[in-house]
């Protein structure tokens, strides 16, 4: 069956469940095109994108030459410089007309997370037109799946919007500014869903969490018109001595994970990618992932490494417990485990007697099939569909309880906005942030470029809040009441712990200390860090699996010497870590028995 690789139309997405090699595929299809003779532009929509280190050269909005490949020029969509240059672009015609009150005001109204959203996606859709015209080929390497659902679904549910609106004024400017790009959201749509222009590569392991998610994807994508669908299977590992446990085990789970492939993606056409043994960052590495004389030219076989003593999970989940109550926000890339670990935490929480909340804020999260049967404990999720619904009504009821018939249609009309999605889900968060001052709350956290704009909201949400605060208490009277936002409860360590979660290699590696960095700024400090499914803990003398150990140390030390205040590694289990009993083992050691 013919694949993407054999006749590549001149739009690819990439696109898949974090963690399953998304932009190493995307990377080593741009190269191999390059290297074709075609002009290829490669192109980040991922907001915590790590195409920079992968390719050696640092990227900006704007397309830039990759040394090394002819004919290869890369580009990250920055959310902040878009959203500058799309304010501009609102702003711009009122400044000759409007005073100095009125653009501040529509400049506060152009500050929320909403305007980050709709500015990336303005830069996306001039690429899939005259922006991206000079290149034979455009390939979209994507964010985790949620996140790209959303973007994927916005030309439609933009376009709906404007056609349907009446009224002059949204949360992202006059109307006037956005019917001009009206053309722009239908050419994308149609791009987008025609076939011979447009190929989606749904990327996956072998991996049945992994290959339920893309098989979701294919049916929501397929309902937004992209049928034009290849599924590429990325990391099949087979192993090379059969009294290797850790190296049996892991080829069986994904022989098991591809029998049991969901009906939908058997009939699309398909690309198996082997497992290899070296960490795709760099021109050789990412040339090697396509092409197995290459990637046995950089594979060695190591002398066994003696693995010394690493700190396991449970000291961390010991502190937690101490404080009697608070939040543990899980964070981290796609495709690292936080699930996982916050499926852990919170089943030994639980365990020791204490109520839990188990949450997540990620669109493609299903964490309770991770933890089935734990007392003590409440399973929810934030669903943005949901929480919209919700926050519509409650404005309806309260902002619309006074207004007139014509006042209510025209509130209902601003609220049908898709950017409402983002505030519906922030008051959300929030509510748990509160709730973590008389219980546990564990929140698995969206991957990384998600939850950042969930935290923008907070800081704007906080900077609002405070200012309201400052007007009303001008003189900062004794008197008044004390205000806590959610931000400063994120801020408060008495009540918030942030773990950091990822894997040991090395794009996982810099992509944590990127979140740090970025949580830093926001004035919240990771209180631990997690090293998730370590072959080195587990243990493993196969030569493919021996020189990813040799590399994990080297990054297991990277962590502990240059970003880690407390550190745990966790092991790579033989059983997937579904259910209480093997969640325990994972922070208690290997034999565990349900409490």
């Amino acid at each position: 069956m013919t694949t993407f690789l054999d006749a590549p139309t001149r739009h690819l997405f990439f696109t898949g469940k974090g963690g399953v090699g998304k932009t190493a595929l995307a990377c080593a299809t741009a190269i191999r095109l390059a290297d074709a003779g075609k002009r290829v532009l490669l192109v980040s929509t991922d907001p915590a994108s790590n195409l920079d280190e992968m390719l050696g050269v640092a990227l900006t909005n704007h397309p830039l030459a990759v040394p090394g490949v002819e004919r290869l020029s890369a580009l990250n969509i920055d959310p902040d410089g878009a959203a500058a240059d799309y304010r501009e672009r609102v702003i711009g015609p009122y400044r000759s007309t409007w005073n100095d009150q009125q653009i501040g005001e529509l400049q506060e109204q152009l500050s929320g997370a909403c305007t980050t959203e709709i500015a990336a996606f303005d830069a996306f859709v001039g690429l899939l037109g005259d922006d991206g015209q000079a290149f034979d080929h455009v390939l979209f390497d994507t964010a985790p799946t949620g996140h790209t659902l959303r973007l994927l679904s916005l030309p439609a549910a933009w376009t709906e919007f404007l056609a349907s609106t009446t009224g002059d004024a949204s949360c992202l400017g006059p109307h006037s500014g956005l019917k001009m790009q009206q053309s722009r959201f239908q050419a994308a749509l149609k791009s987008l869903s025609d076939g011979k222009s447009t190929t989606v590569v749904l990327v996956t392991r072998p991996d049945h969490a992994a290959l339920q998610e893309v098989a979701r994807t294919a049916h929501e994508l397929d309902a937004l018109g992209l049928q034009n669908q290849h599924l590429a299977i990325n990391a099949v590992f087979h192993a090379s001595d059969a009294a290797d446990a850790v190296a049996t085990a892991l080829e069986a789970r994904g022989a098991r994970a591809l029998a049991d492939m969901p009906a939908g993606l058997r009939a699309l056409p398909r690309l198996q990618v082997p497992l290899r043994a070296f960490n795709m960052v760099g021109m050789p590495a990412l040339r090697a992932l396509l092409d197995d004389a290459a990637a046995r030219a950089l594979s060695t076989t190591l002398p066994t490494t003696v693995v010394p003593p690493l700190p396991g999970l449970l000291p961390l989940v010991d502190d937690i417990i101490a404080a009697g109550h608070g939040l543990v926000m899980v964070m981290g890339k796609g495709g690292v485990g936080k699930t996982t670990i916050a499926a852990a935490v919170a089943a030994e929480l639980s365990a020791r007697g204490h109520k839990v909340h188990l949450s997540t804020t990620d669109p493609a999260a299903h964490i309770a099939q991770t933890i089935e049967g734990s007392a003590n404990l409440t399973v929810s999720r934030i669903d943005p569909a949901f929480e919209t619904r919700a926050y519509v009504a409650r404005v309806m009821s309260t902002r619309g309880a006074s207004l007139d018939d014509a006042g209510k249609a025209l509130l209902a009309e601003d609220l049908r906005s898709p950017c409402y999605e983002e505030v519906a889900v922030f008051a959300a968060f929030s509510r748990m942030v509160g709730e973590a001052r008389n219980t546990f709350v564990v929140l698995d956290t969206a991957p990384t470029g998600h939850t950042l704009l969930l935290l923008d909201a907070a800081g704007t949400y906080h900077r609002q809040i405070v200012h309201t605060d400052d007007d009303a208490n001008p003189d900062g009277k004794p008197g008044a009441a004390k205000l806590v936002t959610p931000l400063m409860r994120l801020r408060d360590p008495a009540h918030t712990k942030v773990l950091v979660v990822t894997l040991a290699e090395t794009t996982p590696v810099s992509e944590a200390a990127k979140l740090q960095a970025d949580l830093r700024r926001a004035g919240i400090e990771p209180w631990a860090w997690v090293i998730n499914s370590s072959l080195a803990v587990a243990g493993s003398t196969d030569p493919c699996l021996g020189q990813r150990i040799a590399g994990e140390l080297v990054q297991i030390e990277r962590v502990r010497r240059e970003h880690a205040k407390r550190l745990a590694v966790v092991p790579w289990l033989v059983e997937e870590p579904v259910g209480v009993t093997r969640l325990l083992e994972l922070v208690r050691g290997r034999k565990t028995t349900t409490p």
